[in-house]
């Protein structure tokens, strides 16, 4: 055990797929656990969705990387005591089924409970376990709409919007893994086991939770300061947040915008927030003649907030990414060149080539598991055959 490797000898058996559960699962492998993911012999669904590389998607990558894969039918007979035994010698289990799925399956939390007393169930789920919902497939966009996400995403043509960035799906498997620590370390004095339930639905509430609050209380999002947005330059955008008055003056002097800073009014937030329509008219005039790059660099030296609007890419090759070491270049199967997989904050950075770095293909350590568990040659070779795994 080392802080880099606090759940090293503990072993986690993975039965979820997509995002979430696998999220929380590969967090541990991250910390020194030994994840044993399940999947079917065609593999977990989110190597299936976005760009396709071999075995691999952007998905499968961030919600694997450092575990052991094994590829099993576990609608047929034999698989059924395979999983039993890696269950007797887990730690954890993770199961992301629809509520009732995995009762169906054998691996409801109740019989589990009976073979390891000790064991932490985490049970990940859309809706939650109960309820007029609990029954309905739930990625993270349904949830985006749900939870009032995407009402309050409005563009600038009153139109509410979805992100394609997995937001709840994240924080699901972050809020999941956050349980789970805190269950290992109150078993560490030989408790047993308990079941942890967490849901996209919770997940996604607690994530916005200033913003939900606010919401609730007050109505729909409204500017809080002005002028504060997102504004073209004749080479792309430049978002910019003026909150003090002082900082008002500052922008008005360097942009010499002499008539906005005479209007007294404008002096205070309350002012400009009257008008702040007309402010932002204003200044997208004067933001369009100039370049991005200019422009930032003008308003940073004098200490205002502002960031160029950047591509994906542009943030992988950014100086400031490469000084704090954000990324770290990871080789795949399936692709001619690395991905910049972002590092765990808090936790070492990614080192290429060891194998916590490595996302696994479709089976690749079934013999091998099936070997630690006692089975010998010929029986692997018999379960290969008889299509029990892959």
């Amino acid at each position: 055990m080392s802080y880099e490797r606090p759940y090293e000898g503990l072993k986690v058996v993975d039965l979820s797929q997509g995002l979430a559960g696998p999220y929380c699962g590969m967090l541990m492998a991250q910390q020194g656990a030994d994840v044993i993911k399940i999947e079917p012999h065609g593999g977990d669904w989110a190597r299936l969705i976005g760009g396709v590389f071999g075995d691999h998607t952007a998905y499968s990558i961030v919600a694997n990387t450092g575990k052991r894969a094994l590829a099993m039918n576990l609608k047929s007979e034999p698989s059924g005591e395979i999983v039993d035994k890696l269950i007797a010698q887990a730690d954890v289990f993770i199961e992301g089924y629809r509520p009732g799925v995995a009762e169906r399956l054998g691996y409801g939390y109740e019989r589990l409970r009976a073979l390891n007393p000790g064991l932490i169930y985490v049970s990940v789920s859309g809706f939650g376990q109960c309820g007029p919902m609990r029954d309905r497939p739930a990625m993270d966009p349904m949830l985006q709409a749900f939870s009032g996400f995407v009402a309050e995403n409005t563009g600038t043509d009153g139109t509410p919007h979805h992100t394609p960035v997995s937001y709840f799906d994240m924080s699901t498997g972050l809020y999941a893994q956050q349980a789970l620590a805190a269950a290992l370390y109150a078993r560490r004095d030989g408790a047993e086991g308990r079941k942890i339930e967490v849901s996209l639905l919770e997940a996604a509430a607690s994530i916005q939770a200033v913003r939900l609050l606010s919401g609730y209380r007050t109505g729909p999002r409204r500017a809080s300061t002005a002028p504060s947005g997102t504004f073209q330059t004749s080479d792309g955008h430049i978002q910019i947040n003026i909150v003090r008055d002082r900082e008002f003056k500052v922008f008005c002097d360097l942009l010499k915008l002499d008539d906005l800073w005479a209007n007294e009014k404008y002096h205070t937030i309350a002012g400009r927030l009257e008008d702040i329509d007309f402010l932002y008219d204003y200044v997208r005039r004067f933001t369009a003649s100039w370049k991005t790059a200019e422009l930032s660099d003008l308003l940073s030296k004098a200490g205002l907030q502002n960031e160029v609007v950047q591509t994906y890419r542009e943030l992988v090759h950014h100086p400031q990414a490469e000084a704090v070491g954000v990324f770290s270049w990871l080789q795949q199967a399936g692709a001619n060149d690395p991905w910049p997989v972002p590092n765990i904050p808090g936790l070492p950075a990614f080192v290429p080539g060891d194998d916590r770095a490595q996302s696994p293909t479709v089976g690749q350590h079934t013999r091998q598991i099936l070997t630690e568990l006692g089975y010998g040659n010929d029986q692997i070779d018999t379960l290969y055959a008889d299509g029990v795994v892959a």
